[in-house]
């Protein structure tokens, strides 16, 4: 009975290893590094070293001393300095974070509200019996399964101006801020829509046939149906779609580096990119790790009320 009550931690030993090689020793990390300015310069040295032949042998001069030759060695130095909060009080007057939020912000309350109304209404549409629906179901959830790198390379040909299928409608797609910021949103949308449609159709097929009978023999028209009938059982579910969108949308970074390269400029650079080429281009990785746990108490908050609300929901 012993060996059988030890053997279960044996078999959770490489999850607990996996957790914390992969998560929690690089979040430890990054949060030490916040706290850091990490610089990385090259130090130049030039040393004398002797001439030497095919052989391998020093060269000698007319008196014969070995003839000498300058050698310029290049060394990469990382230095680290702590500096306390400054990277976190850095954010806040940071013109590029101020962007970098409004992108973002701009992006999740153009994004997610659309995402959520058409799922919803094709959610509608398919809870309905129409022909072929079990097709057109899977067909619709098929842009969840591709990559969104992917995905942002493939509309990067559709959106190109220069002779890509939308060309003929003459909109700047990719090089006007506006627009492309327009069309980030309109990929992100095409992918996760059907998500929402998938979630809020199971909600619906949950929903039972005698309220919607009852609902009937009252009276109640479909704008009545809809509005106080389906919404009121819906909003649970709603909800969690909406805070899990948030939460996604709030780190987005795939689309756009694939799509838009963050440009024209820096007008679809969200906070993730941002962090990205700061850290891995930059190579201020303090100022990083500070700008990632700032998204992530961000997301942590959305988190909580969500899992707030799930306990709410299925208490």
């Amino acid at each position: 009975m012993r060996w059988k009550s030890r053997i279960r931690f044996l078999f959770l030993l490489p999850a607990v290893i996996w957790v914390l090689a992969l998560t929690i020793f690089p979040l430890g990390y990054s949060l030490y590094l916040a706290f850091y300015k990490v610089e990385q310069k090259v130090e130049v040295k030039r040393v004398q070293e002797p001439v030497l032949d095919a052989g391998g042998k020093p060269v000698l001069d007319s008196q014969g001393r070995p003839r000498m030759k300058n050698v310029v060695i290049k060394e990469p130095v990382t230095t680290s300095t702590f500096v306390g909060l400054d990277n976190f009080a850095r954010l806040l007057e940071d013109p590029q974070v101020r962007e970098a939020v409004r992108v973002t912000l701009v992006f999740v309350l153009v994004a997610v509200p659309l995402q959520l109304t058409l799922g919803f209404l094709l959610a509608l549409l398919f809870n309905r019996h129409i022909m072929g629906r079990s097709v057109l179901r899977t067909m619709m959830i098929l842009p969840i399964f591709a990559t969104p790198l992917a995905a942002g390379y493939v509309f990067f040909t559709i959106f190109y101006e220069a002779g890509g299928p939308l060309s003929w409608t003459g909109i700047p797609w990719l090089s006007s801020p506006r627009w492309a910021l327009f069309s980030v949103a309109l990929v992100d949308t095409w992918q996760w829509t059907p998500f929402c449609f998938l979630v809020f159709l199971a909600a619906l097929q949950g929903i039972p046939d005698d309220l919607y009978e009852a609902a009937r023999i009252d009276g109640a028209s479909g704008f009545d149906l809809l509005f106080r009938v389906l919404l009121p059982l819906m909003v649970p579910t709603i909800t969690i779609v909406l805070l899990i969108r948030l939460a996604e949308a709030l780190k987005l970074f795939d689309i756009p580096f694939a799509l838009t390269g963050g440009g024209p400029g820096v007008a679809t650079q969200p906070y993730s990119m941002l962090a990205f080429r700061t850290g891995l281009r930059f190579f201020d990785v303090g100022y990083a790790s500070a700008m990632a746990y700032g998204l992530l108490a961000v997301v942590m908050v959305i988190i909580t009320l969500f899992f707030r609300r799930m306990r709410e929901t299925y208490a």
